[in-house]
């Protein structure tokens, strides 16, 4: 599991692993397996594992495979367990250190990797962070437990934003979690920039970065940056549809500021296809066709919505838009085949691409 991980991570070092690592070594035998299901629940989960971990530490001469070969017994908690985490610290702790560090260097299921984290999280050192922000690199299992252990480690914050910075979905959410509990001077920067991805999973952690970084304080500042504008836009975009997951715009005290900050600063800014995607996605949430349980009343940003408006239909944007159509960029391709793409400036009375392409002669 861990050279899986490695091997995809060499690949693109400074990215998320391609398909998020999927699909992993393991995958049919854990499909095909019949799983052990938690011995109660919530805070119970982890008690059939701590059982099995005080067993084993108890015979002496006991090997780490032999503890990976009966992992799959008991059911083994993606997240923090207290159960799990008092079992390792009864343990010798050199021995469980080891134990742990053997599971994710040979370990080739999930189960077993699980293990390994719960056990890092517990007893592990400054020396593991490598091992588990590789193993973490393959989120959507480990994500949880990779941030936690990251997290009580020396250094440990700049080790969980290296993480957040190459993981997507839901490993992302994890730890971008764990930064804001964290909130840590070092990390805020990263925070501040780069936390929301776009994806919608970023509704569940926009609330927490925005309150971490103080985004509205860094939006109307006298100088401030492209990079803290840009990322600004994506979460606001965000809070326009995240009702139910996190908080919304309709709900951000600051919500008025940082919009007019952020339509402000792209005035007098250069358009890209990213921009344009972002400024018209904004005018488009914020109208009447908006979530109205993320955005409230439209008439509210009726201001905000007619500045996109007219930031959009400039000949400058509108050419970066047309442009960007005509290589192909996906966030413009997505943004025409939607009927208020089509509206706007920049396409008014063109027809999408997949009408043109179904219109051309064979």
């Amino acid at each position: 599991m861990f050279d899986h991980a490695l091997r995809l991570h060499r690949e693109t070092p400074d990215q998320p692993l391609r398909r998020g690592g999927s699909p992993c070594p393991d995958e049919e035998a854990h499909r095909r397996r019949q799983r052990p299901k938690a011995a109660g629940g919530g805070r119970s989960a982890g008690r059939g594992v701590a059982l099995l971990l005080d067993a084993h530490f108890a015979r002496g001469s006991a090997s780490p495979g032999e503890l990976a070969a009966v992992c799959h017994d008991v059911h083994i908690p993606i997240h923090p367990d207290e159960h799990i985490t008092a079992a390792a610290e009864r343990a010798d702790g050199r021995r469980a250190r080891e134990t742990g560090r053997w599971l994710v260097r040979h370990g080739t299921d999930r189960c077993s990797v699980t293990l390994e984290l719960a056990l890092i999280a517990a007893v592990g050192t400054a020396d593991d962070i490598r091992r588990v922000q590789t193993i973490g690199l393959l989120s959507d299992w480990f994500g949880p437990l990779a941030a936690h252990a990251l997290a009580r480690l020396a250094g440990g914050a700049e080790a969980v934003a290296w993480l957040a910075e190459r993981v997507t979905g839901w490993g992302r959410v994890y730890a971008v979690h764990t930064l804001c509990r964290l909130d840590d001077p070092v990390t805020r920067p990263w925070l501040l920039r780069r936390a929301c991805d776009g994806d919608f999973l970023n509704a569940y952690f926009v609330g927490d970065v925005v309150r971490t970084t103080g985004l509205h304080e860094a939006a109307t500042a006298s100088h401030v940056d492209d990079e803290i504008m840009d990322h600004a836009g994506r979460i606001l975009l965000v809070m326009t549809g995240s009702s139910g997951m996190g908080a919304t715009l309709s709900r951000y005290p600051h919500a008025e500021a940082v919009l007019a900050a952020h339509l402000r600063h792209l005035t007098r800014t250069e358009p890209s296809a990213g921009r344009y995607c972002t400024a018209a996605s904004l005018a488009g949430n914020l109208g009447e066709d908006g979530d109205e349980g993320s955005i409230g009343p439209a008439r509210r940003w009726r201001h905000h919505r007619d500045g996109y408006l007219s930031l959009l239909a400039r000949d400058d944007w509108c050419g970066v838009a047309r442009e960007a159509l005509a290589a192909k960029d996906p966030g413009i391709l997505w943004l025409v085949e939607t009927a208020w793409g089509r509206r706007l400036a920049a396409f008014a009375g063109r027809p999408s691409p997949q009408s043109s392409d179904r219109s051309s002669p064979q």
